[in-house]
């Protein structure tokens, strides 16, 4: 894993984003904020389960499901099943120790966070 601050490549409204091996961070300070850092750990995680392109594929396609289903932005971004997990278990350091394989399905369920 690479962290890298990248004030202009993150989008307005968010802080960073992982993009395998990378993790782009746009304020210096998150490089060392544990929780947010493993936050994006876990999506580093879920792009190599899915072998990087799907994950993508797979996040983009559920965040319009989600959009269509919630009608807000924001709702959709949080409930992406990838997301639930990462928001779940940030603070957990030891996740990434004992997490099984594909655990983002565990969190596909269409409950409103």
């Amino acid at each position: 894993m690479f962290l890298i601050v990248a004030k202009y490549l993150i989008p307005k409204g968010y802080r960073g984003m992982a993009v395998f091996p990378f993790v782009l961070v746009k304020y210096d300070f998150d490089k060392t904020n544990g929780v947010f850092v493993n936050h994006e750990k876990i999506h580093l995680r879920q792009q190599l389960e899915l072998l990087i392109l799907p994950f993508f594929v797979w996040y983009f396609l559920e965040y319009l499901i989600r959009f269509i289903q919630y009608k807000n932005g924001a709702l959709a971004y949080r409930n992406i099943s990838f997301e639930r997990e990462a928001y779940a278990k940030e603070t957990d350091m030891n996740y990434l120790k004992n997490r099984s394989f594909f655990q983002f399905l565990h969190y596909i369920k269409s409950d409103k966070l």
